[in-house]
């Protein structure tokens, strides 16, 4: 199979797609008189965080112009779902995402340090965080707490959340990026695995595939990947 860039109408559907079973997921989990006893209740915590993370790789695939062929169509996905994700201004990640590929495994690379996980995580979010954002999410917070209980707003909105930020600096920047490489890309890649691959971060551990072709959306990344693994 070979990989092709996107079509405006199935970036948009697949963002879509994504928006949609994020959003009606939330309102019914929020909504939810659930027992703490009932194991669903944290595989629903655990979905939440999938699609969390997908708002984030749709938001990403945006700052490569992979969503729509449309520029500003493009730009007005990725601020929605970088918005929908944690209150981030889509401007400042693509500013920071870019100097990430421009400047991969050295001091200008935002999303690099030469740490072990803990620090390095805490490195990387520090380098994204942002008073304002910090401001928005607890407005939203609060704005929840009118309609729905605090026990479902921090279970099924912030838990996850906060989980997909460490799936995606797991999964998309500290096993990818750690160590040393052979490669002008600084990046390596996990074994061939689709399902796999699928479920840990949208086939972003297939990096090095990624920044071979940044073009190329979340599910297309999957073409890429050599038989040989």
């Amino acid at each position: 199979m070979h990989a092709q860039k996107p079509s405006s109408v199935t970036g948009l559907f697949a963002a879509g797609c994504l928006i949609t079973l994020w959003l009606v997921s939330l309102l019914l989990l929020l909504d939810w008189d659930f027992s703490w006893t009932n194991p669903l209740v944290y595989l629903m915590v655990l979905i939440q965080m999938h699609l969390f993370t997908g708002l984030f790789i749709t938001a990403h695939d945006a700052m490569h112009g992979s969503v729509s062929p449309n520029a500003s169509l493009n730009r007005f996905v990725g601020r929605v779902c970088a918005f929908l994700y944690a209150g981030f201004f889509y401007d400042g990640l693509y500013a920071r995402h870019h100097r990430h590929h421009s400047h991969v495994h050295t001091a200008e690379d935002p999303d690099y340090a030469p740490h072990g996980f803990l620090r390095w995580y805490f490195s990387f979010m520090l380098q994204y965080l942002t008073w304002i954002q910090l401001v928005i999410m607890a407005i939203l917070y609060n704005v929840l707490k009118i309609w729905f209980p605090e026990k479902n707003i921090l279970l099924f909105w912030v838990a996850p959340a906060l989980l997909s930020t460490l799936q995606l600096f797991y999964f998309g920047t500290y096993l990818p990026h750690r160590g040393e490489h052979d490669n002008i890309h600084h990046a390596r890649s996990q074994q061939k695995n689709h399902l796999l691959a699928f479920i840990s971060c949208y086939f972003f551990g297939y990096h090095l595939e990624h920044h071979e072709r940044p073009y190329l959306p979340w599910w297309q990344l999957y073409k890429t990947k050599s038989h040989s693994g």
